[in-house]
């Protein structure tokens, strides 16, 4: 893969008025960062972008760098045009062979993994354009108020990034002689070069575009939980639904997945939802031997009942023995896709008491966990 140079373009010279902001709405806060650092970050993040072009707006250029100074990888700044058309032309220009993902600066909610995935397809077939699904069904008119078809089948929200091969685009934009009538890079490739690739995804991936957009805070609410179980042995060890190998295991009512159990703990307090004793009574028959995955579902259940989802969690596991580190990788991907969140927003350490108390005497594992979840959309 690295035998192409990536280039990441982020658009950021938009003026932006439906946000209503005052101001470039590259600039406004999102928890406190600016959108275009929050937008950056993942790019700078992702060990498959070598270099990173922003587009500014006419004036804002000290801006945008005073934004973007934590930023470690190599920022070239381009002056924007007239449009986005514009202003990804002037983009190119800057750029050598390689691969380019042209991205938009008001789209933050972007994974590290779902760049690998553009960059792939651009390997294998020359580009990659993001692409979610439709949920509803699309109705084509004659301009007339009456409807010719309706459609949802085949039929994707187009997103960002868009990848292709550098000299690619350069061509695709040289041959356009009526800018006005694309609206994103795909289309003027598949009318200049050929068809594009689809990379199925993105479907949080949206664009900040009006005032409400911009109000989170206050739909964000934290979490912690706690627990501890005893280490005995004839008892499996599971922590995040693995199975890890030790002559001792977690001693519970349920699997005693004493990870799992801390995180769920998070969640609920998260909400002011009690512990998972009160709704999984140990003295329950039902809940004998269970799996803490089933127990995390119905936890998550009632967590997308209340109209939040979960924005972020972490954990830390203490354990003398054994030694987990090769664990947390399949701990992490099995946990966060219970939780429906990227294996980024899902953060587990692991640390010994050197040899201190229970967990130091090798008697237990603990757990301390916390979360945040955030009001669905």
């Amino acid at each position: 893969m690295k035998n192409h140079k990536v280039y990441a373009v982020i658009a950021g010279a938009g003026a932006g008025n439906r946000a209503k902001q005052g101001k470039n709405k590259v600039f406004s806060l999102i928890d406190g960062t600016p959108l275009i650092l929050k937008t950056v970050e993942v790019f700078d993040s992702s060990r498959h972008v070598d270099e990173i072009v922003v587009i500014y707006r006419n004036g804002e250029l000290e801006m945008m760098k005073n934004a973007l100074i934590s930023i470690k990888k190599p920022i070239t700044f381009v002056m924007g045009g007239e449009t986005r058309f514009q202003s990804v032309k002037n983009a190119l220009k800057t750029l050598t062979d390689g691969i380019v993902l042209v991205h938009d600066g008001a789209r933050p909610y972007i994974y590290k993994e779902t760049i690998e995935k553009l960059v792939l397809s651009v390997l294998r077939y020359g580009s990659g354009v993001l692409g979610a699904p439709l949920t509803e069904t699309v109705l084509d008119t004659d301009g007339n108020g009456y409807i010719l078809s309706s459609k949802r089948v085949n039929r994707y929200f187009a997103k960002t990034p868009q990848a292709f091969m550098v000299n690619d685009l350069k061509k695709a934009y040289s041959l356009c002689e009526n800018e006005e009538f694309f609206t994103d890079d795909a289309g003027v490739y598949c009318n200049y070069v050929g068809k594009c690739k689809l990379v199925e995804g993105g479907e949080d991936n949206v664009k900040l575009t009006y005032p409400e957009d911009f109000n989170t805070v206050s739909e964000i609410k934290v979490g912690t939980g706690f627990d501890l179980h005893k280490l005995v042995e004839n008892r499996k060890l599971i922590l995040g639904g693995i199975e890890i190998p030790h002559d001792k295991g977690l001693l519970g009512h349920s699997d005693a997945d004493v990870l799992t159990h801390a995180i769920m703990d998070a969640l609920l307090s998260s909400l002011s939802m009690r512990d998972i004793g009160y709704h999984f009574s140990d003295k329950d028959a039902e809940f004998k031997d269970i799996s803490s995955m089933v127990l995390l579902e119905r936890v998550m259940k009632m967590i997308t009942d209340a109209g939040y989802v979960v924005n972020n969690v972490s954990a830390v596991v203490m354990a003398e023995k054994p030694k987990m580190a090769k664990f947390v990788p399949s701990i992490t991907e099995n946990l966060a896709k219970a939780m429906n969140i990227s294996v980024n927003n899902l953060g587990i350490t692991l640390t010994t008491l050197e040899g201190i108390g229970v967990v130091g005497r090798e008697e237990g594992i603990a757990v301390q966990a916390y979360c945040s979840v955030k009001k669905a959309k």
